[in-house]
């Protein structure tokens, strides 16, 4: 049995932990903030992360508080013009395996969290909060955590799934700050009793689309809430992180869309501001007892939806590797390594790439509606399929 650290008590580290518990080993968990908990609001769920879930023994408990969408609804933002849907429904569901839901962030959290607290685990989980780590060393005795106050957390391996800024990786790829994108993403969660009839949309995610920006929303928590993300390419070189804006600035970015979209944006209250930010793909993910995972291995955009489940995705993976002894480690974090680089590039740059589809302005704007419009749902599940139908992590499982 190996002592594995872990570094990062969110989606990814904790099932990551899990994981590699019901292998065999031991897994102490090291996080940053001075509780474990998850901040934000909704996250997509294609099949591909509930499959990586039902791996990790917790794809019934998700789906017992998620919200199953019936389509992925593409609105022309300015004209408000319906111009195509991508359907979720049977054909979907039998062809990838699993639903696409939507759940609140922290009920996914909560429900890693209390699966690495489960008895059947007692002593095979550590959970350590107010533990910052600032960087790792190794020698003969083991792979070490190096924590702000100095102390240094040993275990046969670490697992950086420390999240875009992360210290494991600043030490092992070294690759300096994130890239700013630029875009800056304002969120907010209403009351869905607030929402107007014909606007709740309460099985579809929905996309206005824009010149220079665009808005999403879906319903979360059982379908209580609406959650509402707008996006503007406005430009923005400072990376910000929840910082609190006025209602009015962030319709005024919003200014380009029509007046349902801005219905919508004007039931928001106490929005928040994030500039986004990512890395370009790197081939660097190991360092002989140390590994990357989730965001700190390859962050992206969240305009493909997949930022959870490339982290569940992980997890699954290298559990999967992990059954060995502990000197055997290395090489199966290099086999994980090559498994999950190519894949979760592809999507790190398809996110990137998103937004030149969902801020066309004029006659790419109409062109893009012209050929989203042509497509059948089968073209338009082609499309996706090898994103949403990976079944990674199952031996049984195909990846299409």
């Amino acid at each position: 049995m190996a002592r594995i650290i872990i570094v990062g008590g969110g989606i990814g580290g904790l099932a990551t932990a899990l994981a590699v518990a019901r292998r065999g080993h031991r897994a102490v968990v090291l996080e940053r903030a001075d509780r474990f908990a998850e901040i934000g609001a909704g996250i997509q769920l294609a099949p591909n992360g509930l499959h990586a879930l039902d791996l990790l023994g917790l794809g019934d408990t998700v789906r017992g508080t998620a919200v199953r969408m019936a389509e992925l609804r593409f609105m022309d933002g300015v004209s408000g013009a319906h111009v195509t849907s991508l359907p979720l429904t049977e054909r979907y569901r039998e062809r990838f395996g699993n639903p696409y839901v939507v759940v609140h962030r922290a009920e996914l959290h909560t429900a890693l969290l209390d699966a690495c607290r489960a008895p059947e685990l007692s002593g095979r989980v550590e959970l350590r909060s107010g533990c910052a780590a600032q960087g790792y060393e190794q020698d003969a005795a083991g792979a070490h955590v190096v924590l702000a106050g100095g102390e240094r957390v040993t275990g046969d391996a670490v697992i950086g799934a420390d999240g875009i800024h992360s210290a494991i990786r600043r030490r092992l790829v070294g690759d300096g700050a994130p890239r700013i994108s630029g875009i800056t993403v304002y969120r907010a969660v209403i009351p869905m009793e607030r929402v107007p009839a014909a606007l709740r949309h309460q099985s579809a995610v929905t996309w206005w689309t824009g010149p220079g920006c665009h808005f999403v929303h879906y319903p979360i928590a059982g379908g209580r809430y609406l959650n509402l993300a707008a996006s503007s390419d406005n430009g923005e070189s400072r990376a910000l992180a929840s910082v609190p804006v006025d209602s009015g600035a962030v319709r005024d970015e919003m200014a380009a869309l029509g007046s349902d979209a801005h219905r919508l944006l004007a039931l928001g209250e106490d929005w928040k501001s994030w500039v986004l930010v990512d890395r370009d793909p790197v081939d660097t993910w190991t360092d002989d007892r140390v590994v990357l995972l989730g965001d700190a291995a390859h962050p992206m955009l969240h305009y493909a939806a997949q930022g959870a489940c490339q982290g569940l995705e992980d997890a699954v993976v290298l559990g999967g590797l992990v059954d060995c002894a502990a000197d055997e480690l290395p090489q199966r974090f290099e086999k994980y390594a090559a498994q999950r680089r190519e894949r979760t590039a592809r999507i790190q740059l398809l996110a990137r790439e998103s937004t030149r589809l969902w801020h066309a302005a004029g006659s790419a704007a109409t062109a893009r509606d012209a050929a989203l419009s042509a497509m059948t749902p089968d073209e338009l599940h082609d499309y996706v399929a090898w994103m949403h139908g990976a079944r990674v992590g199952d031996p049984n499982g195909e990846q299409r």
